[in-house]
């Protein structure tokens, strides 16, 4: 941790400033965001990468957009990658909570080897 008590987790130390900037407790900013206080507290720490569901919860808190949100960190988006998340989203093989896990484990492992690529 630095001096400035970030965890060097851009997001997570932006999300942490916006919303203490902002005066709000962070039970209240998870509720606005609809998440989990712990969730929140492991996000701001940099212990979890949210998803992009979780994201874009949270810049709908603060009204921007998730791209403004992760510009703001001084994180630049990746392309969306559609073809993998659209065969998910509009495979009705699968019940809705099914494809919400299979997109929560794709974007975990997108997450992963973006860490072990940095």
């Amino acid at each position: 941790m630095s001096d400035d008590g970030s965890h060097g987790n851009p997001l997570g130390d932006y999300i942490r400033r916006q919303r203490e900037h902002s005066e709000i407790s962070m039970r209240r900013f998870a509720e606005m965001s609809g998440i989990s206080n712990p969730y929140l507290s492991q996000i701001e720490r940099g212990q979890r990468e949210p998803s992009k569901r979780v994201v874009e919860g949270i810049a709908r808190s603060f009204e921007m957009s998730a791209q403004a949100l992760y510009r703001q960190a001084g994180i630049e988006p990746e392309p969306e990658s559609t073809s993998v998340r659209e065969a998910i989203q509009t495979d009705t093989a699968l019940l809705a909570r099914q494809r919400r896990a299979l997109l929560e484990v794709y974007e975990g492992f997108r997450t992963a080897n973006r860490k072990d690529l940095a």
